[in-house]
Protein backbone atom coordinates (compact mmCIF):
# COMPACT_ATOMS: atom_id res chain seq x y z
CA UNK A 1 0.00 0.00 0.00
CA UNK A 2 1.80 3.13 -1.14
CA UNK A 3 1.36 6.17 1.15
CA UNK A 4 -1.28 8.02 -0.27
CA UNK A 5 -3.16 4.98 -0.10
CA UNK A 6 -2.88 4.76 3.61
CA UNK A 7 -3.60 8.34 4.38
CA UNK A 8 -6.65 8.26 2.57
CA UNK A 9 -7.22 5.00 5.01
CA UNK A 10 -7.06 6.66 7.86
CA UNK A 11 -9.45 10.03 6.70
CA UNK A 12 -12.02 7.43 5.78
CA UNK A 13 -11.82 6.71 10.08
CA UNK A 14 -12.65 10.19 10.98
CA UNK A 15 -16.10 10.29 12.23
CA UNK A 16 -19.33 12.58 11.09
CA UNK A 17 -18.93 15.75 13.27
CA UNK A 18 -15.24 15.46 14.25
CA UNK A 19 -12.27 16.99 12.66
CA UNK A 20 -8.81 15.85 12.17
CA UNK A 21 -5.47 17.58 11.55
CA UNK A 22 -3.56 16.93 8.17
CA UNK A 23 -0.43 16.21 11.48
CA UNK A 24 -2.59 13.66 13.06
CA UNK A 25 -3.88 11.78 9.67
CA UNK A 26 -0.30 11.89 8.51
CA UNK A 27 1.01 10.30 11.91
CA UNK A 28 -1.87 7.69 11.98
CA UNK A 29 -1.17 6.60 8.70
CA UNK A 30 2.42 5.87 9.87
CA UNK A 31 3.78 8.78 7.91
CA UNK A 32 4.97 11.17 11.22
CA UNK A 33 6.21 14.77 10.39
CA UNK A 34 4.22 14.22 7.08
CA UNK A 35 1.40 16.99 7.39
CA UNK A 36 2.10 18.28 3.62
CA UNK A 37 1.95 14.96 2.15
CA UNK A 38 -1.40 14.41 3.83
CA UNK A 39 -2.46 17.18 2.01
CA UNK A 40 -0.96 16.33 -1.32
CA UNK A 41 -2.81 13.12 -0.69
CA UNK A 42 -6.38 14.69 -0.41
CA UNK A 43 -5.69 16.53 -3.46
CA UNK A 44 -4.67 13.69 -5.46
CA UNK A 45 -7.43 11.51 -4.38
CA UNK A 46 -10.29 10.37 -7.09
CA UNK A 47 -13.81 11.96 -6.28
CA UNK A 48 -15.14 7.84 -6.87
CA UNK A 49 -13.42 6.94 -3.39
CA UNK A 50 -15.70 9.73 -1.65
CA UNK A 51 -13.63 10.56 1.10
CA UNK A 52 -14.69 13.10 3.67
CA UNK A 53 -12.16 15.48 2.84
CA UNK A 54 -13.81 18.47 4.61
CA UNK A 55 -12.81 16.94 7.91
CA UNK A 56 -9.35 17.76 7.86
CA UNK A 57 -7.71 20.85 8.65
CA UNK A 58 -4.90 22.55 9.62
CA UNK A 59 -3.66 21.70 13.15
CA UNK A 60 -5.02 25.06 14.88
CA UNK A 61 -8.69 24.15 14.01
CA UNK A 62 -8.56 26.67 10.81
CA UNK A 63 -9.95 25.62 7.52
CA UNK A 64 -6.86 25.66 5.00
CA UNK A 65 -8.52 27.07 2.41
CA UNK A 66 -7.92 31.30 1.16
CA UNK A 67 -10.91 32.56 2.79
CA UNK A 68 -13.93 33.48 0.76
CA UNK A 69 -12.51 30.73 -1.70
CA UNK A 70 -15.37 28.32 -2.87
CA UNK A 71 -13.58 25.24 -1.47
CA UNK A 72 -13.21 26.66 1.98
CA UNK A 73 -16.86 27.44 1.82
CA UNK A 74 -17.93 24.13 0.87
CA UNK A 75 -15.97 22.84 4.20
CA UNK A 76 -17.71 25.10 6.07
CA UNK A 77 -21.12 24.02 5.12
CA UNK A 78 -20.52 20.51 5.02
CA UNK A 79 -18.91 20.54 8.50
CA UNK A 80 -21.76 22.73 10.02
CA UNK A 81 -24.20 20.31 8.04
CA UNK A 82 -22.60 17.39 10.54
CA UNK A 83 -22.93 19.61 13.53
CA UNK A 84 -19.46 21.06 13.80
CA UNK A 85 -19.59 24.63 15.21
CA UNK A 86 -17.77 26.74 12.58
CA UNK A 87 -16.82 30.12 13.74
CA UNK A 88 -15.40 32.03 10.53
CA UNK A 89 -13.01 29.60 9.35
CA UNK A 90 -12.28 28.09 12.93
CA UNK A 91 -12.93 24.91 15.02
CA UNK A 92 -12.64 24.42 18.23
CA UNK A 93 -10.22 21.31 18.50
CA UNK A 94 -10.76 20.60 21.77
CA UNK A 95 -14.71 20.07 21.22
CA UNK A 96 -14.55 18.37 17.61
CA UNK A 97 -10.94 16.75 17.19
CA UNK A 98 -10.99 13.34 16.58
CA UNK A 99 -9.76 11.50 19.09
CA UNK A 100 -9.86 7.47 17.75
CA UNK A 101 -11.04 4.55 20.19
CA UNK A 102 -8.67 2.46 21.54
CA UNK A 103 -9.63 -0.76 19.07
CA UNK A 104 -9.77 2.23 16.27
CA UNK A 105 -6.21 2.11 16.67
CA UNK A 106 -5.44 -1.57 17.24
CA UNK A 107 -7.63 -2.80 14.57
CA UNK A 108 -8.51 -0.45 12.00
CA UNK A 109 -4.94 0.90 11.31
CA UNK A 110 -3.87 -1.89 10.35
CA UNK A 111 -1.89 -1.86 6.93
Amino acid sequence: MGNFEKIWRVVTLVPSGCVASYGQIADLAGLPGRARLTSKALGKAPESLGLPWYRIVRSTGQIAFPAGSELAQTQRVRLIAEGVHVNGRQICMQRFGWKPEISTLLYELEF
